[in-house]
């Protein structure tokens, strides 16, 4: 099969040669060659290299600038053995920053209304009781005093009034020395102020406690004999 290959390619040359127009004798030398089982498509070359120069040389002088090649690539399949560059992975989309929502202030609580409500003529003579006992205290402690004072109104031992309970006399004395003395008559701080309408709300009653001394001057000692509940600053408070 191989050789009768070999011999269909120099019979289509010698018809290539015939169709162009060549010499006589050069395809008489063609036609003169004979194709043997050993010859090969190298071999054939080789032996009529001359003869393919002078057919190119007279296709040049004829004005046609064909030529033969044998066994180009196929420039699309040159193109499909290259590498392929990988195109670059699509960026992912920018995700949107959440805008920034400004909390609104919160309101601020509405004051607490007095569980108490007396007059503003009371409110202000018990302001200055309350800055008479615990001039120098905390704000804390003139709170506490106030409320021991609230909380005679509730127990049915005191009168039940503010008013009442400031200027009960207990012997032949006032029950608060500074109703006995006159520093009740002294304004009262905006301290003593804000204590009277924070204990108003009665909000903390000091477990009910009706008493309230200084322990480092108190004279009478029946007083130190009631159950404590608590001290603030110089003041026990007790029931």
């Amino acid at each position: 099969m191989k050789n009768t290959y070999f011999k269909k390619v120099a019979v289509a040359c010698v018809a290539t040669f015939a169709f162009i127009g060549i010499h006589n004798s050069t395809v008489e030398a063609i036609t003169q060659y004979e194709v043997v089982n050993v010859d090969s498509l190298v071999d054939i070359g080789q032996a009529y290299g001359p003869i393919m120069n002078e057919l190119n040389k007279e296709n040049n002088q004829n004005g046609d600038q064909k030529e033969i090649i044998l066994n180009k690539p196929d420039p699309a399949v040159e193109q499909s053995a290259e590498t392929k560059v990988e195109e670059p992975a699509a960026s992912e989309p920018e995700t949107a920053e959440p805008e920034m929502v400004t909390p609104e202030p919160a309101a601020e609580p509405a004051p607490a209304t007095p569980a108490v409500t007396i007059s503003t003529q009371e409110k202000d003579l018990f302001a200055r009781l309350v800055e008479a006992e615990a001039k120098g205290e905390s704000y804390e402690g003139k709170v506490a005093v106030a409320t021991v004072v609230l909380n005679r109104v509730d127990s049915p031992e005191f009168p039940d009034t503010v008013t009442g309970v400031i200027n009960e006399v207990v012997g032949d004395a006032y029950a608060f020395s500074p109703v006995q003395n006159g520093e009740i008559n002294k304004p009262a701080s905006d301290d003593s102020i804000r204590a009277v309408e924070e204990a108003l709300t009665r909000q903390d009653r000091l477990n009910d406690c009706i008493y309230f001394y200084n322990p480092e001057i108190a004279t009478d000692s029946w007083i130190t004999t009631r159950e404590v509940v608590k001290t603030v600053g110089n003041h026990v408070f007790a029931k």
